[in-house]
């Protein structure tokens, strides 16, 4: 490679004839050596950047740390959640305590723990003592957030810090239940598990110069945003036929499992640009993936759509971190000259040394090959080789006509097949807890005091909440509950439970407990409304409520907690006492 900046003065004239005909020359305009290219000129295959550093095409120091560093974002995120609501989903005095969870797999593989439970659920955990899973929930969060937050910062990673990440956060997902079931906790697996052979075995350096980029990995990284963008578009397709006669969009807005107040707008658009915008996602999903095989300049058109699609689903929807997520991998569609303008040009920066190793590469110059080169080069080709061999079922998948979503073909969750909202829901309805103090639930002059949520609709007036990338668990399942019944989702039932006691552990998931310094409620039901926006300029938005709503049915009867001893009992569940 040339580097235009690297430019040497020609010798001025002097009694030297060569000098002066070298000076002569210069004075003419003649054209340079090839290596002296002009100063200011751009050779073939770079780019110069808006600071005066000229970058090759083609390399990937700057895109790597570009990736480790969105990874570790991600992470951080994932693991802050985990810190903050863990111990009370899946803790010991958790809705659906891991505990419980991990004795029942080693009951179901004969009471021991082998290679069976663990590749059923591969978590650290089987190596923990069980007695204090609280404050290994809370060092495995802690952890991670201090690995990410390192990495974020410094821009610096290896393979064992990587490792020990993508460890942590799977040992999280295996045991997680319900609440770690969705599509983005594997596609956090895969895309960390890729982020690990980014990196160098032990050096920590942002370029690292005897561990270049692997071409491999970032053909990893850009065979996953096919694959996701594509299975996304192939299951619209296949599944509810509103995204066939483009209708979709009508629904989609208001009946998503957590809106923002943008959402609340967008919901009031003309027919007409609903189609457009169904159109304009089957277009994303189905035909710009393509553009990742056609040359550099078209894969980082990909890169830039796709980015801006994801951008404007965060805007409009509360997807925990999927849409940030997806983002990750289309930065691997642009090389170190696109992501120039991200980097300093002082001396001595990032810029500058990927600069030196691209001249020293084009002439010839670079460091010598060493054993270690050799045996990343083969560890490279061998996840080449793991990643074709696990994308066959995945590939299979993606062609049949009865593609099924979000599923791991490995237990591992290194190559995953993905899809969002194949079918639309046409209607919300929100299931809304309420409790009271009165001693028979069935008086109809009982008061009854609703449990409000941080982010799930409740409140007519509450404005829709922007929280993404964090994510509430318990707002997002109690979205799938309002569409199933109770005895589908018996962690419902548990949260009862707590609440009939005032239990802090449940309480804390929530925005506001009407019961809260007082004594707790007698009786605890769920009731089952039909939740739709109010009209921008109708009665109802003048009144400051952004839905109206409507009851349907009772979800589950009254509760107490003596009525519930029994049912808590057969789970194995601490009956909560009443303070």
């Amino acid at each position: 490679m040339r580097a235009a900046y690297s430019n040497m003065a020609a010798p001025s004239d002097s009694e030297d004839g060569s000098r002066g005909m070298a000076g002569l020359r210069k004075r003419k305009g003649a054209k340079t050596t090839p290596h002296q290219p002009a100063e200011g000129r751009t050779e073939p295959g770079e780019e110069k950047s808006p600071s005066g550093v000229t970058l090759s095409t083609g390399t990937f120091w700057m895109t790597r740390i570009v990736l480790l560093r969105a990874i570790c974002a991600i992470y951080f995120v994932a693991f802050l959640v985990a810190f903050h609501q863990n111990k009370q989903l899946i803790g010991e005095k958790g809705l659906l305590p891991c505990k419980i969870h991990l004795e029942n797999i080693k009951e179901y593989f004969g009471g021991k723990v082998g290679v069976e439970a663990f590749s059923y659920a591969p978590t650290v955990f089987w190596l923990l003592d069980w007695t204090h899973m609280d404050t290994h929930l809370d060092n495995i969060a802690l952890a991670g957030l201090g690995i990410s937050a390192f990495i974020i910062l410094t821009g610096c990673a290896n393979m064992i810090l990587m490792t020990t990440l993508w460890i942590l956060y799977h040992s999280l997902v295996a045991v997680g239940q319900r609440w770690y079931s969705f599509g983005w906790e594997s596609q956090l697996l895969e895309t960390g598990f890729l982020g690990i052979f980014l990196c160098p075995v032990w050096t920590l350096s942002r370029v690292p110069e005897r561990t270049p980029p692997s071409g491999i990995v970032i053909w990893g990284f850009r065979w996953l945003i096919f694959r996701i963008m594509l299975g996304a578009g192939l299951i619209k397709i296949r599944g509810d036929k509103c995204w066939r006669d483009l209708t979709c969009m009508n629904y989609h807005y208001e009946t998503q499992p957590v809106p923002t107040p943008l959402a609340y707008y967008m919901h009031r658009n003309p027919a007409w640009f609903h189609q457009f915008e169904t159109l304009v996602n089957h277009f994303i999903e189905l035909i710009v993936p393509f553009f990742i095989v056609m040359g550099r300049r078209m894969c980082a058109i990909h890169g830039i759509l796709q980015i801006l699609f994801q951008v404007l689903l965060i805007l409009s929807g509360n997807l925990s971190f999927l849409n940030w997520l997806t983002i990750v991998p289309c930065l691997a569609c642009f090389d170190d000259a696109s992501f120039s303008f991200l980097f300093s040009s002082k001396d001595g920066s990032v810029k500058h040394q990927v600069a030196k190793i691209q001249r020293q590469d084009a002439n010839g110059g670079g460091l010598p090959k060493s054993y270690g080169s050799y045996i990343r080069q083969i560890l490279h080709v061998s996840l080449g080789v793991l990643i074709a061999y696990l994308s066959i079922p995945v590939v299979v998948n993606l062609m049949n006509s009865r593609q099924v979503m979000n599923t791991s073909f490995n237990p591992l969750r290194i190559v995953n097949t993905y899809g969002a909202f194949g079918s639309i829901t046409k209607e919300r309805t929100e299931v809304v807890i309420q409790g009271t103090s009165s001693l028979d639930p069935s008086d109809p002059n009982a008061v009854w005091e609703e449990y409000e949520f941080n982010c799930k609709p409740g409140n007519l007036t509450q404005r829709p909440c922007v929280i993404t990338p964090y994510h509430y668990r318990l707002d997002w399942l109690m979205w799938f509950a309002a569409f199933e019944t109770y005895e589908q989702n018996e962690w419902l039932i548990h949260l009862a439970g707590k609440l009939l006691a005032n239990d802090e552990t449940a309480t804390s998931l929530m925005a506001t407990n009407p019961f809260r310094d007082k004594d707790p409620p007698r009786w605890i039901r769920g009731e089952h409304y039909r939740y739709k926006f109010s009209r921008i300029w109708g009665a109802h938005s003048s009144e400051g409520k952004w839905w109206i709503r409507k009851r349907i049915a009772q979800y589950f009867p009254p509760l107490n907690l003596a009525g519930l001893k029994k049912y808590f009992k057969s789970r194995s569940w601490a009956l909560p006492s009443a303070s």
